[in-house]
């Protein structure tokens, strides 16, 4: 299994007071947590008690008795009569990432009686809190949600919900249900040891923008250039909030959000730029996404930078050009259309009356090594 990012062990007392409701009640994740079974399994226990066996019922009755524990009324009742609706909730409709995942979620649901619904939640967290209250009000067999970085009261009422939560594209130790996905944090440090590997020494990391969700994979770098006696933070290159400004699109949303589009080959060309211009010994880049991968294999064409002799350029996610490019590029792949496929089958399987078995699953990262990365040589295109 990839590794998971290294956090700050959490104590029993932060997940009992993250779990709490404003009011201090406890809630059905508490009842989860003191049973040692899903929230979800819960839900099914006291909304239908034949649905659990007769020792698990047991189990969640006595961790009721012994919190106190008053089910919510509302999620009671949003959980007895189901629609066919599957929510879907991701960042962006723009990246191709995310409509590789939904390919994958629309393949699911065919032959099915399921329909599916998307929300765009746009890297905004208030925004991601409004569609699933939005969501939940039109009582769905089930939810999927992209990431693992909810505010507390998404979290809640998502382990309320009363239907099967999938989180996807990441990975955690304390999933709200069940999370089907990868680890940005391995996957950022396999990318950087094959680098390392391949030997080159002076490694920098670009991204256009590095978002909560996607940082696991900055800091999979740092870790892999440490453990290699290599720790060069000052190789790292990004955007700073004032520059997003000119990048953004002259026309605004209605809210007056300006659009940014940070993850385009013409960003990759001008972090390169400034990557070499700060380091002249620079000798192969790890972009943050395969978008800025292929800026940057433009811009050592135009300059006369030979790759992978004096370059070596890896990407990640692996889309369909980074084959096709040439040379052909490096990437760590990441499963997406199955993601979206398999969390589809998982809300099927438990609404079918299957037990949700194993709550972390990893899907890995591989790393396509190609002619990008192939100092040595033994490649070809």
């Amino acid at each position: 299994m990839d590794s998971i990012r290294p956090q700050r062990k959490k104590s029993s007392a932060d997940l009992s007071a993250r779990r709490r409701r404003g009011d201090g009640r406890p809630t059905i994740a508490d009842v989860a947590a003191r049973a040692g079974v899903a929230a979800i399994t819960v839900s099914r226990a006291l909304s239908d008690p034949s649905l659990v066996s007769d020792t698990l019922r047991k189990t969640i009755d006595e961790a009721v008795q012994a919190l106190g524990y008053v089910p919510n009324l509302s999620a009671r009742t949003l959980a007895s009569t189901r629609s066919s609706v599957v929510g879907v909730l991701i960042p962006s409709l723009s990246q191709t990432v995310f409509t590789d995942v939904l390919r994958g979620v629309y393949d699911g649901v065919d032959g099915s009686p399921l329909t599916v619904q998307v929300g765009n939640t746009r890297y905004d967290e208030a925004e991601e809190e409004r569609l699933i209250k939005v969501f939940l009000r039109e009582k769905p067999a089930g939810m999927i949600v992209s990431g693992i970085d909810q505010t507390p009261e998404a979290r809640r009422m998502l382990e309320d919900a009363g239907c099967p939560v999938i989180q996807i594209m990441d990975l955690s130790a304390d999933p709200i249900d069940q999370i089907i996905g990868f680890s940005h944090y391995g996957g950022g440090r396999k990318v950087t040891e094959h680098l390392i590997e391949e030997g080159y020494r002076r490694i920098g990391f670009i991204a256009g923008w590095v978002s909560r969700r996607s940082s696991g994979r900055l800091d999979g770098y740092r870790d892999a250039l440490a453990a290699a006696g290599l720790p060069q933070p000052s190789l790292e290159h990004s955007f700073s909030p004032g520059f997003m400004p000119k990048l953004a699109d002259a026309s605004e949303t209605p809210t007056g959000r300006p659009v940014l589009e940070l993850a385009t080959p013409r960003v990759g060309r001008e972090l390169f730029r400034a990557a070499i211009a700060a380091n002249p010994g620079l000798d192969a880049v790890f972009c943050n996404n395969d978008i800025l991968a292929l800026g940057v294999l433009f811009e050592c064409q135009a300059q006369g930078i030979r790759v992978p002799e004096d370059m070596g350029i890896a990407g990640f996610n692996d889309h369909d050009y980074m084959e096709s490019a040439f040379p052909s590029l490096s990437s760590g792949r990441t499963h997406r259309y199955r993601n979206g496929l398999d969390a589809v089958v998982a809300i099927r399987r438990r609404l079918g009356g299957a037990p949700v078995g194993e709550r972390v699953i990893d899907m890995g990262v591989e790393v396509m090594k190609r002619r990008s990365t192939d100092r040595s040589g033994k490649r070809r295109d």
